[in-house]
């Protein structure tokens, strides 16, 4: 059986008086690529804050790797490996290409302060094999050329790949995906289902994706949640949500 790798139980999100999540129940098992859906304003995004402990659930648990991660900070998370993109797009837009990808690996540097300012000893070594990790990394996203640009200089779909590697120089075990279709054409679309199978295999990892196109969805998801006004009404694979009554409904306001 597959190793469960993320799991929310009973979760509510409370904002003053409005219930963003309501009684979120979730798992995604090690290997998986999830979707996570709903209409606009149905508590997705939250959900990935509550994974990145960008929030606090108001009540329940989140366990990541069978350990709880309430209360741990988002960088303290990052390092126990989950990371993230963001439905707008969030790079250090004055750094260059390559800057921000080598920022996400110092999440796991070991060199210590004063080797950092004599730079020397573990400083140097590690320096160079991060820039060269991240060369490695925007070769893949077919970035190496743009290495030296200012981030953002370039065109919106290759911001968007830019985000993803350095999500993946965080090296995680579970990777979030939040809306990285959105501006996109037809074309690079497809481009884009065809990269997320294709890190998913070489990287080892698990994905779970929030995202609006249903085509991307129903392509790629083995599983999809759904989520309406911050409660699951329905979880399945693909050919069962395209069918599920409260799905449609929840989408078209209306029975099919």
């Amino acid at each position: 059986m597959a190793k469960e790798l993320l799991r929310a139980e009973d979760v509510s999100e409370v904002f003053g008086g409005l219930k963003a999540v309501s009684d979120f129940n979730f798992y995604i098992n090690q290997g998986e690529l999830v979707g996570l859906i709903g209409p606009n304003g149905a508590g997705k995004t939250t959900a990935f804050n509550l994974f990145t402990g960008v929030y606090q659930p108001t009540t329940g648990t989140i366990t990541f790797d069978g350990k709880s991660i309430v209360g741990l900070k988002p960088y303290q998370i990052t390092q126990r490996g989950i990371a993230r993109t963001f439905q707008n797009i969030r790079l250090f837009s004055e750094l260059s290409v390559l800057d921000n990808v080598k920022i996400a690996y110092h999440s796991h540097v070991r060199y210590g302060l004063l080797e950092t300012v004599l730079r020397v000893g573990r400083y140097f070594r590690e320096e160079q094999a991060i820039e060269e990790e991240s060369l490695k990394l925007l070769s893949i996203f077919k970035l190496e050329d743009k290495a030296k640009e200012v981030a953002k200089n370039l065109p919106y779909g290759a911001q968007r790949r830019l985000e993803i590697a350095r999500a993946l120089a965080a090296k995680p075990k579970l990777l979030l995906l939040d809306e990285p279709a959105a501006g996109m054409n037809p074309q690079e679309t497809k481009e884009l289902m065809d990269m997320i199978r294709w890190i998913r295999k070489e990287f080892g990892l698990t994905i779970l994706l929030i995202e609006h196109d249903m085509n991307l969805v129903m392509g790629i998801c083995e599983r999809i949640y759904v989520l309406e006004y911050g409660m699951i009404i329905a979880s399945g694979r693909p050919a069962e949500i395209k069918e599920n009554p409260e799905v449609i409904r929840a989408y078209l306001g209306g029975e099919a």
